[in-house]
């Protein structure tokens, strides 16, 4: 970039994805140029289509398994599957996306002498012992398990990025991605949003798995949007690790009366194991983010889940109104045409 100037190129690395393509419409709002590179793995044209024409955004398709050599000023790197139904389609790759593309990136960026941020996820914590998890935990991960690919190859990248900066002296920053929702989510990714929205809107029952109890922490994609560029306008000594997410923490029994509600659905869910190795609890402590940034997330999950649906009801194409369903919702706490926000708020308190 041209001292003198404000205007940046940056590079978003799976660009095209659900919180790539977030970030590749903030940083236009800012006024960047973006360079967004996507090999369309998880990504989807329809989440970047409204920017083709834009005189300030590129697309490219590209693996970032394979180097990379263009010119930007900062560098975002997002790429890699985050769902288990995707990342364990194929776990090799998935690999090879977390250390050789971190490696690649990392090479880009210190050809380029620019700053470049590790979007990392709350993952590398495992199923973990502490609770909140702060960045200095350490983690409880499964080295051999079917969630190793995704979990260990991100803990993996952490340690790439801070040997490159102990190294060369990079300016390096490492996000930590907790649950994150919103608009332009993958309608078969699997995560519990996704799952619980797209299934209430089709009718069917939704599907709890274990006893329910387990815990999350969902972020709305702008919050955390916000959070990521707020990360990399930080001076150099920053570098994180950093969690990002929302410390206010939800059952998943306590979701699926959300969506209930919201969707008006009424079928009673279906229970299945809990998957292996998924964690039981899942809250981030973001004294740091609210510290160093200055951040801490705004949107409440009523007013994020009420976007999310309206966005998976135009493309599932489902009507505003739906039959009421003569079935019980959770637990059977009420039934559909029971479902007003002072049943909700009861019904909630019930379950904490």
């Amino acid at each position: 970039m041209k001292e003198g100037y404000n205007i940046k190129r940056i590079l978003v690395t799976g660009g095209a994805g659900f919180i790539g393509s977030h970030l590749c419409d903030r940083l236009l709002r800012d006024g960047h140029e973006v360079l967004c590179v996507d090999n369309f793995f998880t990504g989807s044209r329809a989440n970047i289509a409204h920017l083709f024409g834009h005189p300030r955004f590129e697309m490219m398709r590209h693996d970032i398994t394979v180097p990379l050599y263009v010119e930007v000023d900062e560098i975002y790197n997002l790429a890699c599957p985050a769902s288990p139904v995707h990342y364990q389609f194929d776990p090799v790759q998935t690999t090879k996306t977390s250390v050789i593309g971190a490696m690649n990136m990392l090479g880009l960026a210190r050809r380029l002498k620019a700053p470049i941020l590790q979007a990392s996820t709350s993952e590398v914590y495992g199923d973990p012992y502490q609770h909140p998890q702060s960045e200095t935990y350490w983690g409880n991960v499964n080295p051999i398990g079917p969630r190793a690919c995704y979990d260990e190859g991100k803990r993996c990248a952490e340690t790439l990025f801070f040997d490159y900066r102990r190294k060369y002296g990079m300016p390096i920053k490492v996000a930590r991605i907790f649950n994150t929702y919103g608009p332009r989510m993958n309608v078969a990714d699997g995560r519990v949003v996704s799952n619980f929205v797209v299934q209430a809107l089709q009718g069917e029952a939704l599907t709890l798995y274990g006893d329910g109890e387990q815990t999350r922490s969902f972020c709305y994609v702008d919050d955390l949007v916000d959070g990521l560029v707020r990360l990399m306008g930080t001076e150099d000594s920053i570098t994180g690790p950093i969690n990002l997410g929302n410390p206010s923490e939800f059952t998943i029994k306590e979701l699926a009366i959300a969506v209930t509600r919201i969707t008006r659905s009424g079928r009673k869910p279906v229970r299945r194991p809990l998957p292996v190795d998924d964690p039981r609890q899942r809250k981030p402590d973001i004294g740091a983010a609210k510290a160093f940034l200055g951040w801490a997330p705004k949107v409440p999950l009523e007013q994020g889940l009420e976007a999310t649906v309206a966005y998976f009801r135009d493309i599932l194409e489902v009507p505003e109104t739906l039959p009421a369903v003569p079935a019980l919702t959770v637990e059977g706490i009420f039934t559909a045409a029971q479902v007003t926000p002072q049943t909700y708020s009861a019904a909630v308190q019930s379950l904490r």
